[in-house]
């Protein structure tokens, strides 16, 4: 069985991922991994400080009111 030279032109005539981009550009290229949720988040935090706080602030009270609530009713 020998390798017909249609076979090779086929291989040849497509061109791999790597072969699509241009070598200069291929070696400075890093792809960064992408940052994940939890960090996203935390920037995101610090960036609005004061809308967290304030956020925070009103989930502490809301909590205590209902436990509070709960206790008065069930006592």
């Amino acid at each position: 069985m020998e390798n017909s030279p249609d076979t090779t032109k086929t291989a040849e005539a497509q061109p791999t991922e790597a072969s699509k981009v241009p070598s200069h550009v291929a070696n400075e290229v890093t792809p960064e991994p992408r940052p994940s949720y939890v960090k996203l988040a935390m920037r995101n935090m610090v960036k609005k400080r004061g809308t967290s706080l304030k956020h925070f602030a009103l989930t502490t009270i809301g909590l205590l009111a209902l436990l509070v609530g709960l206790a008065y009713i069930t006592r």
